[in-house]
């Protein structure tokens, strides 16, 4: 089915949980006197609710219990330096202006520079123990108890940006970015599609998690326009390939791990450690010309068809945030090499949607809906496996999972597999779609549901521009 929302003019498309926030925001008494009523109620089941001074609508993303990691800068300041942050509600904490303050007063934060940085990957490079402690002194600082930033008006307003006033960058210096290939349902769909059903799925992608390596320079931040890519496609007949904007432009709904602490060259990481060197993730558009991919990729894999652009939300979900929501990952079969092989076989139930905005139309129409959690390869045995051979990895580094597709009709993750390479057509509200068109934006979403909260990655969006002549 397709859900449409309306798109007011001077806002952005989002999709409908964001739309319901706002319209929650601006309940405000209402908001207030609701959670105070699930307190009492909390207080009374004996589980009260962390819960910060900042108000916080009930359906965001961001509130105290995620605390992703982002960088930003003033709106309407260019040349302002960027300037890390945590995201609570609809405000960017400055972690720039938190650390001045001296409020990260723990043992391996408070004489770090690490939030005066320009980019997070000082502070990626710190290590899990870092992170914990400058999650554990947001939580405090942001808690409805605690005066030290609820109670200096002068601070909290230096510290408290509105994000109608941020404008979000790429937070990470991404070193180098690997794709991987690691969703069952996605691989055999692609299987049907270019080989049939002979072997849809090749031996080895059973026992290896399949990647190749990506484009780090144009890794970019969402929001960023999208320039339909040119290249060769398949010739027809006799003729010449053609050369020419591609004309079948898709979408990919992924996610991807951001790396911590890196490792020396020869020197693999086990396993058992590989979550230790994950940051968090984030939500992923890895664009793909599947026209331009198709008559390039044999025999060395993809090139150009996806080195044109990949787009990244803007705030990094730890790994921390994510624990409430691990579950069990698929079986696998046949059981992995040792050195794949892992005590704690976990995924996130983080569910994923994709929206289409064409550009005649005010509304923007889901076209999926998946879940992390189907992923077959984990993010911890895609970094074990990336790193057994020796290859080094840095903070910042970033590999994506591959396209997330589900095991059912309504939860494949991208064009190529919904339109079953353009042999049929999906409705996006009043239009008709095989692939993208010039004018259409893009938005993915992801969100984990809470008891009683959400933690959110936001949005990844981009709209797509003519080809230049």
């Amino acid at each position: 089915p397709i859900y449409t929302v309306p798109i007011s003019p001077t806002r952005p498309a989002i999709p409908h949980g964001f739309y319901c926030a706002l319209r929650a925001n601006q309940r405000g008494g209402q908001s207030t006197r609701r959670a105070q009523e699930r307190d009492t109620t909390a207080m009374a089941e004996g589980k009260l609710l962390l819960r910060s001074f900042v108000e916080v609508p009930r359906d965001s993303h961001f509130p105290i219990q995620n605390l992703p990691f982002g960088v930003f800068r003033r709106r309407g300041q260019p040349e302002g330096p960027p300037r890390p942050a945590t995201a609570i509600g609809d405000f960017a904490l400055d972690l720039a202006a938190v650390s001045a303050a001296g409020l990260f007063d723990g043992p391996l934060l408070s004489a770090s520079p690490c939030f005066h940085q320009e980019t997070l990957n000082m502070f990626l490079g710190l290590g899990r123990p870092a992170w914990k402690e400058a999650r554990a002194t947001l939580q405090k600082i942001l808690s409805a108890d605690e005066p030290v930033l609820r109670d200096n008006e002068a601070l909290r307003k230096n510290c408290l940006v509105p994000m109608s006033d941020v404008e979000m960058l790429l937070p990470i210096t991404v070193g180098d970015y690997t794709d991987f290939f690691c969703s069952v349902h996605h691989a055999r769909n692609c299987g049907f599609i270019f080989r049939g059903p002979q072997t849809p799925v090749n031996p080895n992608w059973f026992h290896l998690p399949v990647g190749y390596h990506g484009r780090a320079s144009s890794v970019i931040i969402s929001g960023t326009d999208i320039i339909r890519p040119r290249g060769q496609g398949h010739p027809t007949g006799s003729s010449q390939p053609y050369f020419g904007p591609s004309q079948k432009l898709d979408f990919e709904l992924e996610m991807a791990a951001i790396v911590g602490p890196g490792n020396e060259l020869g020197k693999p990481i086990d396993i058992a450690d590989a979550e230790d060197h994950i940051f968090g993730l984030v939500v992923m558009n890895d664009w793909s010309a599947r026209d331009i991919q198709a008559w390039e990729t044999i025999p060395l894999g993809p090139f150009l068809g996806k080195s044109f652009s990949t787009s990244v939300s803007p705030w990094i979900v730890t790994l921390d945030a994510l624990k409430p929501f691990a579950c069990e990952a698929p079986k696998q079969e046949p059981e992995p090499l040792p050195y794949l092989a892992e005590k704690n076989h976990i995924n996130y139930d983080i569910p994923l949607e994709a929206w289409i905005k064409p550009k005649e139309q005010s509304d923007a129409s889901i076209v999926t809906k998946t879940n992390f959690k189907h992923m077959y390869w984990t993010v911890t045995q895609q970094l074990a496996h990336h790193t057994v051979n020796g290859c080094n990895l840095r903070p910042g580094d970033m590999f994506a999972t591959g396209t997330l597709s589900g095991p059912e009709p309504d939860s494949l993750g991208c064009l190529l597999e919904i339109t079953w390479n353009g042999q049929k057509e999906i409705s996006v509200g009043n239009s008709i779609r095989k692939f993208l068109q010039d004018g259409d934006e893009v938005i993915l979403t992801a969100c984990c549901k809470g008891e009683d909260y959400n933690v959110g990655f936001g949005t990844c969006t981009g709209k797509i521009l003519p080809s230049l002549p």
